[in-house]
């Protein structure tokens, strides 16, 4: 029973670090979706916000279910295509990643910030007038979006567990490392997304108080929530472009063309033997040479894609809430 019983902790313990170091792989489409997400309830009164979110998060765990159940038949019938997929998964993470650089650069399709003190809450409709078929319908369209960025994750992880120390786990072991990794990664994302739309209706709270230290507070949260999602933006944008560089570069050399890795290593080995910070230095122009690759491949689609007669951008934009009578319920 003893012997049973530290196998099965083993086991678990085992799970819980591959989920650990999988979830960090996935870093960048984590920011991104922590990025994104907001923007579904911008513009919602505070009493729907968390419930919508609470929708979206319901949603992203029967995406991640749905694509663990996929991966593991395919991890099993077919592991060849698992590569490939990841590649895809780094090409539209190098498309995203360019798509901002493109939008920073040109000062495309950014929004204005709202001026501080107005925050989310200007020209807001009452919960009433924003009927129950427009949060259906946004609900639905952030569930879509997030089946995308689901699907980076855990072909991310999956392919880390296959080419980690963990490579040798049953299919068992996978299938409930894949689902850690889901709920940690709903979690942090949505848990997240939940404090920042609700920090600056903490703010406009604290403004109403009566010490002054409170209002500047107050003040301050509500100032500085765009700035935040702004930052927040920015980071994934690198994150993208690095991520998304390495996985078109170790995938490219897994199926066989050695060179842009091999030019990479060229670049980064003799660096990896200065003392002391050899390997800071190293990791630093790995990262950098990945973003660069991210952002040339990334143009590259940009560019194609901006010629077709698309409008992707409806993707990630929500539609404006449509005023609806009051009676409508």
């Amino acid at each position: 029973m003893a012997g049973g019983l530290a196998a099965l902790l083993d086991d678990v313990a085992l799970i819980a670090k591959a989920a650990s170091a999988t979830s960090t792989k996935a870093a960048a489409v984590v920011v991104d979706d922590a990025a994104v997400t907001p923007q579904y309830v911008s513009g919602i009164h505070p009493s729907r916000e968390l419930p919508i979110i609470w929708k979206i998060a319901r949603g992203s765990l029967v995406n991640k279910a749905i694509l663990i159940v996929v991966l593991m038949v395919l991890d099993h019938f077919l592991p060849i295509v698992l590569t490939p997929l990841l590649m895809l998964g780094g090409l539209y993470l190098s498309f995203e990643g360019a798509e901002k650089v493109m939008e920073a650069v040109g000062g495309g399709h950014k929004k204005e910030a709202p001026p501080a003190g107005e925050g989310k809450h200007a020209g807001r409709e009452p919960v009433s007038s924003l009927g129950a078929v427009h949060e259906k319908k946004m609900v639905k369209g952030a569930i879509m979006t997030d089946f995308i960025l689901s699907a980076e994750i855990m072909v991310i992880s999956l392919t880390s567990l296959n080419g980690g120390a963990e490579g040798g786990m049953g299919l068992v072991s996978k299938a409930l490392t894949l689902a850690a990794v889901a709920i940690l990664m709903t979690v942090i994302v949505y848990g997240a997304v939940g404090l920042l739309v609700k920090l600056d209706d903490i703010g406009l709270a604290l403004e109403e108080k009566e010490s002054a230290g409170q209002r500047r507070l107050g003040s301050l949260l509500v100032a500085a929530m765009p700035k935040v999602l702004d930052a927040l933006s920015g980071i994934g944008m690198v994150a993208m472009l690095w991520v998304g560089g390495h996985i078109l570069l170790t995938g490219t050399d897994k199926l066989g063309w050695h060179a842009p890795y091999g030019l990479l290593h060229l670049v980064t080995e003799p660096v990896h033997a200065v003392p002391g910070v050899g390997a800071v230095l190293a990791w630093l122009l790995d990262t950098l040479g990945s973003a660069i690759v991210g952002l040339a491949v990334g143009a590259v689609l940009a560019g194609i894609v901006h010629m077709l007669p698309l409008n992707r951008h409806d993707v990630h934009e929500p539609d404006a809430p449509a005023a609806v009578s009051s009676g409508d319920k």
